[in-house]
């Protein structure tokens, strides 16, 4: 039986032409939609247009198989690389986290009051420190620990999670383990990371330090997407933190908690809702 929807999200991204819109806007108002939110850009360097849009229906519950077989002949036509899905389901997340529990904290808090529209499916970790703060919130814990020996069989523990779980999303809260090229490839897209530096400055281990010998003024944190390539992938959200050369080293690492916390949130919400289109090795975000 076709799911049947009352609000989609579109969002989609093809070379720039005209008519675009139009064309957009004519289909869905023929299936009986009204646009709510809209929001397109192009980049005029590579002249790709990009495009998300929130639908409801004004004629009640729509098979969405319908609709996106109707859709077909204007994804063709422009050649776009395109998604249509359901505007009202929460997307399934599972977080990975080792020894910090700021964001991991921060993320179930804002599930828990309903204010981050995602599902926490499960807490994955290679410690047990977080295991208290995790089922307080009533959310299963899957401890699995990893070693050099270990890590194909580990992330094979964290694909299986995810699997049974029906997760869509993996969120690294602070999970202090290198993806392998394999596991990186296989949640293309659907991985996530807080790099507590602001980046692509001070990449890799202990960025605050490197920070501190190097006398800046400003720290901060990036959300990106997980890559094969160490802080390389496509970065979504970044904030930043006034210092001074007062500032140690461990008073630098504590006061960059809350931005990591909030910029990791933010990506979380975005991806969720949809917001987020890949633009080659950057991104294209729809706050609002």
């Amino acid at each position: 039986m076709s799911q049947k929807v009352e609000e989609l999200i579109l969002k989609f991204s093809c070379d720039d032409q005209p008519g675009i819109v139009a064309s957009v806007a004519s289909l869905f108002s023929l299936q009986g939609f009204n646009i709510r939110e809209s929001s397109q850009f192009e980049d005029v360097t590579t002249k790709r247009f990009f495009m998300r849009t929130l639908l409801e229906s004004v004629e009640g519950p729509k098979s969405l198989h319908d609709v996106e077989s109707a859709f077909h002949s204007i994804a063709d036509r422009y050649r776009m690389d395109w998604c249509l899905c359901d505007g009202r389901k929460k997307a399934k997340v599972l977080i990975a986290v080792s020894q910090w529990g700021h964001c991991l904290n921060n993320l179930l808090n804002s599930w828990k009051r309903g204010t981050l529209p995602v599902e926490i499916v499960g807490v994955v970790s290679n410690h047990e420190e977080m295991r208290s703060l995790t089922e307080w919130y009533s959310v299963p814990y899957h401890y699995l620990p990893v070693t050099k020996e270990t890590k194909r069989e580990q992330e094979a523990q964290i694909l299986k999670v995810m699997g049974d779980a029906g997760a869509e999303l993996l969120v690294l809260a602070r999970y202090m383990q290198i993806l392998s090229d394999d596991l990186c490839r296989a949640l293309a897209g659907r991985a996530i990371n807080i790099h507590h530096s602001f980046l692509p400055g001070f990449k890799g281990a202990k960025p605050y330090h490197q920070a501190y010998d190097r006398g800046v003024k400003l720290i901060g944190a990036t959300a990106h997407y997980v890559t094969a390539e160490l802080d390389e992938g496509p970065i979504i959200e970044q904030a930043v933190e006034r210092v001074t050369h007062a500032n140690s080293p461990e008073e630098l690492v504590e006061l960059g908690r809350d931005t990591e916390a909030v910029v990791l949130q933010r990506a979380v919400r975005w991806h969720a809702e949809n917001r987020i289109l890949l633009n080659g090795g950057k991104t294209v975000v729809f706050t609002r």
